[in-house]
């Protein structure tokens, strides 16, 4: 078998592995921060939790699948590694931009629901204080 086969065979093999591992990972650990972002309404957090999974899958493996391919032929073991080292290296990058990009958004929503909750006052007005006049 032709070494370039083999490489790409591990590349598939190790970088939809890694997808499958982080998109599990970041949904079990994301749960409780889906929950808070969305005002504890579980049923929401799911759904959306869900949908970013699903996004995460699709984008990743189509970025995988794309950089599938190789310029030079893989000639011997050597080079067997330095190309999955390069390829892998740009697939845990990939994986590591987007989780830090779902992070940031989400976090943002969190920030904005949590001043909206400040911004409320903890009881009614009991009165008014009219504005100081200015000295003449």
């Amino acid at each position: 078998m032709d070494l370039t086969v083999v490489t790409y065979v591990v590349y598939l093999v190790i970088s939809i592995a890694l997808t499958v591992w982080v998109a599990r990972t970041l949904s079990q650990s994301g749960k409780v921060f889906l929950a808070d972002v969305m005002h504890g309404n579980e049923k929401l957090a799911d759904a959306v939790n869900h949908l970013l999974v699903v996004g995460f899958y699709l984008v990743n493996l189509g970025f995988v699948a794309l950089y599938l391919k190789t310029s030079d032929a893989v000639e011997d073991s050597r080079g067997l590694f330095e190309e999955l080292s390069v390829k892998i290296g740009v697939v845990l990058l990939v994986l590591g931009v987007m989780h830090l990009g779902n992070v940031y958004v989400l976090n943002k929503i969190r920030r904005r629901g949590v001043m909206d909750r400040e911004q409320l006052p903890p009881v009614p007005p009991t009165g008014w204080t009219p504005p100081a006049q200015p000295a003449r």
